[in-house]
């Protein structure tokens, strides 16, 4: 009855329900028919057993429901689990750079990322699960994006998909429009599913395609490179005779015009116009040629010529290609006149590029020598301007006595005197140099007295030697040289200059050698010595070893006016150096034949002191005041009257006012516009007859010396030196 009464396919809970209900409703009828009837014991019996089956079954559906319960749950995880392991299935196949696709084995798509289809905008939003595998195909084949094969239909492109689709794995690539390129490849699961994934290759195949492209272009320029470069040339045809290519010597060769030659020519026509243009030689005809191109076997090679009068031959050879084109080439085999023309064209060409190259290098040495010449005139000019006030500042100094000077002013004038002295030292470097490099100095080569010179250096050079306390030693010499007086002196006195600036303790050596033929003149020093890297750098233009040194100390021309001046007298010059041990300098002469002994240059005159000079008269033309005034305020301490004037004019208009005729005369070279030195002396002796003169100038010049010589004029060089001023003053008193 309880069994009927309770369906076991209901819920435990609701089992239990119905189980309550049917307690209570049995204990009110027990309770009833006990009330009603006798039988209530029965009643009570049957109901304590219906309470214990109840019971019992309670506990049993409570138990079922217990284990329901955890089997719920258990389901419950593991539908979460399935979930999640979708969701990062999902998320995995979304992050694959490729599209992907899941079609189960009922041909139905299950799944796909967001990139499947991505090519194909028109039908990307149809690609959902649920779609078949055929209607998927039909779609990409209608697509718009799908770039279908030449000759191919929608239809017949998805049948021969469908087809490729029957194989376990498959790989292909696809076109799309706007020239990109996708790779579909399809694999079988296990279940007998179908996984497909499409890769954008676009990238790759361009690259492919430009690498294709490069090398077929590589391989294209050089055969035209070879076809271009080759003397002979050539024409290309089809089996069909075509014209499909030629180089460039062919037309030189044919003188045919490049219309003649185009793609797709025909053999017959190209040697129809040939023919009307030259003659074919070898009993060759056209009918032949046509023949021979048109021959359905295989062609044997063919050789002919073609003439034009005697100006040109060609030799023609023919010969048929793996393809059955036919390849033709043209070659001059006037070799001799050709060679001889283009010899001829060459030499001419030659000689012209010759003569053109010739006029640029005038006009370039002109422009050098034209910079060479504006920069000597700048440094004659700027240093004439530096030595007109130097001038004048010696003087001055000059002019001031000595014993009226306490010590401390005393001392301050002889380094004013001695800082003058450097500058002087410093323009007269600047001007040789400047001569040097120009190339306009001028020697005047002689025999040249070596023991006079030397003495005199010795002389010169002793006090600086002495205040830094070294061995001034110089060889005594009776050998005279043949070499320019005033640039052996100027290359000696360098030498021991800078001996003496470089050397802090010990001696410098002036020694004289034989050597064979000449006389070898060393100036050795036991100073720092020059390091190897350096000895060919001392010889540059303002390079000091020293680079601690002041301007007092030279401006590193000396060595340089050494050098360019040996090389201008064609002297030897060697140099022997090592760190700490010394320097020698040495200087190979040309021995001459001894002369009488007054005509030897480089001997000392003695000079008599100066003595007052009453009543004596001289006349200065400066046309630079500061000089003109120094030098009054000097020869007027020395006793003497001056009349200075800054003209020639001037002096001539005075001299004629006053009717006195001067003593002596100091006239500078350079008077401004009007009429110079030599001009103004010129007057004066037609004038007064013979005169004691100077001429003073700053000017180097080696053309003004001449013309000083040519007229009897000895000359005063700025800055004017007071003793050498003396020794003219005195040699007239």
């Amino acid at each position: 009855m309880t069994d009927t009464l309770v369906n076991p396919a209901d819920p435990p809970e609701r089992q239990h329900e119905k189980l309550l209900q049917i307690v209570d409703v049995l204990m009110r009828r027990v309770e009833q028919a006990t009330d009603d009837s006798g039988a209530a014991y029965s009643q009570f019996q049957r109901a304590v057993m219906l309470e214990d089956q109840v019971r019992q079954r309670t506990s049993d559906l409570e138990h079922a429901l217990d284990l329901l319960n955890e089997s719920n749950a258990l389901l419950a995880e593991a539908k979460r689990e399935a979930e999640a392991a979708r969701q990062n299935l999902a998320d995995a196949i979304e992050t694959v750079q490729e599209g992907f696709a899941l079609f189960d084995a009922a041909e139905t798509l299950v799944m796909c990322n967001a990139r499947f289809g991505m090519h194909m905008g028109d039908i990307h939003d149809a690609l959902k699960p649920g779609l078949t595998f055929a209607d998927y195909v039909g779609m990409v084949s209608r697509s718009a994006d799908l770039a279908l094969p030449q000759g191919e239909t929608s239809g017949s492109w998805a049948v021969r998909r469908m087809r490729r689709h029957a194989d376990n794995h498959v790989m292909f690539n696809v076109r799309m429009t706007g020239d990109r390129w996708v790779q579909v490849s399809e694999h079988r699961t296990r279940d007998g599913g179908t996984v497909v994934l499409q890769t954008d290759i676009t990238d790759i195949i361009r690259l492919e395609r430009e690498e294709r492209g490069k090398l077929l272009d590589d391989q294209a320029q050089m055969i035209r490179a070879t076809l271009d470069h080759i003397n002979q040339g050539v024409c290309i045809f089809d089996p069909a005779g075509r014209l499909v290519g030629w180089n460039r010597r062919l037309g030189e060769l044919l003188t045919m015009p490049a219309s003649q030659f185009h793609i797709g020519s025909s053999f017959d026509t190209l040697v129809t116009r040939l023919a009307e243009r030259m003659h074919l030689g070898g009993g060759t005809t056209i009918a032949a040629l046509v023949d021979w191109a048109a021959s359905g076997t295989a062609r044997r090679p063919l050789a002919f010529e073609l003439s034009r009068g005697d100006t040109q031959i060609l030799a023609v050879f023919a010969q048929e290609m793996p393809d059955r084109g036919f390849v033709v080439s043209f070659a001059d085999v006037t070799a001799e006149r050709g060679a001889m023309r283009a010899i001829r064209e060459a030499n001419e060409t030659l000689e012209q590029r010759v003569n053109d190259r010739t006029v640029e290098l005038a006009e370039a040495l002109n422009r050098a020598e034209r910079a060479n010449a504006s920069r000597s005139r700048f440094v004659a000019a700027a240093s004439h301007d530096l030595l007109q006030p130097l001038s004048a500042a010696k003087l001055y100094l000059a002019s001031i006595s000595d014993e009226a000077l306490a010590t401390p002013a005393r001392a301050t004038l002889e380094k004013a005197q001695n800082a003058l002295g450097g500058v002087e030292g410093i323009l007269d470097a600047l001007l040789d140099i400047s001569k040097l490099e120009s190339g306009h100095a001028a020697v005047d080569v002689k025999p040249v007295d070596l023991g006079p010179m030397l003495a005199r250096l010795n002389e010169d050079f002793a006090p600086a030697a002495a205040r830094k306390g070294l061995d001034l030693a110089c060889d005594g010499s009776t050998a005279v040289v043949d070499s320019d007086p005033t640039y052996l002196r100027r290359i000696l006195q360098n030498l021991v200059s800078n001996a003496i600036r470089y050397t802090d303790t010990g001696s410098v050596r002036i020694e004289v050698d034989p050597a064979g033929a000449g006389i070898r003149v060393s100036v050795v020093d036991t100073g720092p010595g020059i390091p190897l890297a350096e000895q060919r750098n001392i010889f540059r233009e303002f390079h000091r070893l020293n680079a601690q040194a002041s301007g007092a100390d030279g401006m590193g021309l000396g060595l340089a006016i050494v050098e360019r001046a040996c090389s201008l007298l064609d002297h030897r010059l060697d140099l022997v150096s090592a760190p700490g041990g010394g320097t020698r300098f040495t200087i190979t002469l040309p021995e001459a034949a001894r002369p009488p002994r007054a005509a030897l240059a480089g001997s000392i005159r003695p000079v008599a002191p100066l003595v007052p000079a009453t009543a004596r008269i001289v006349c200065l033309v400066e046309n630079d005041a500061s000089l003109r005034g120094a030098m009054g305020q000097l020869l007027e301490k020395w006793g003497f009257e001056v009349i200075d004037m800054p003209t020639g004019e001037d002096a001539l208009s005075l001299l004629e006012e006053i009717d006195i005729v001067p003593d002596l005369f100091l006239v500078d070279l350079q008077l401004g516009e009007g009429m110079n030195g030599l001009d103004l002396i010129t007057t004066l002796r037609r004038r007064y007859g013979a005169i004691a003169v100077r001429i003073i100038t700053a000017n180097r010049d080696p053309a003004i010396r001449t013309d000083c010589e040519r007229a009897g004029i000895d000359i005063l060089y700025k800055p004017i030196k007071s003793d050498e001023l003396s020794d003219f003053l005195t040699a007239q008193i």
